[in-house]
Parts: structure tokens; sequence; C-alpha cells
């Protein structure tokens, strides 16, 4: 596991309003197993993409993937693809 307490994030965009968090955590792909740690930013994020998907708002959700792309694209391959 990378240690994320070193990694500078991507800043969050104008659009978000998602809660925002003190720390990072790891998330687990549910259906590959494969875990990966997040910084607080983009788990902020993942959280966001995530209830766009749940709730069917096919903006924010591409919005959403278009910017974990950009910021961590080995979390995107992991979690997200």
């Amino acid at each position: 596991m990378k240690d994320m307490s070193t990694k500078t994030s991507k800043p969050l965009p104008k659009w978000f309003d998602g809660e925002l968090y003190a720390r990072g955590e790891t998330v687990t792909n549910r259906f590959t197993g494969e875990s990966i740690e997040l910084t607080a930013t983009e788990l902020a994020m993942y959280d966001v993409i995530k209830g766009a998907e749940f709730t069917r708002n096919y903006k924010i959700l591409q919005k959403g993937l278009d910017w974990f792309r950009q910021a961590n694209a080995e979390a995107y391959m992991i979690l997200l693809d």
C-alpha cells in the first residue's frame, strides 16, 4: 500500500458539493476485492461519484469521473473503471 501522507491532492472543482474529509482511507472495489489508499480529497470525490451513480445524476457522475481520472489514474482504474 502506498503512503498517502506525502501525496498532494488535486483541488476539488467549484461544482463539488460533497462533504470534505479530514483524512483519507483505504477503499475496496466490491467487485474485484482490490484496495487502494485515497487521500481525503480523493475520498470525498469518490463518495460524490458513488452518490451520483446511485441517484442517476449522470452529469455529476461524468464530471466526477473526469476529475478522478486526472487526479489519480491508478485509483480510477482500480475503483471506477
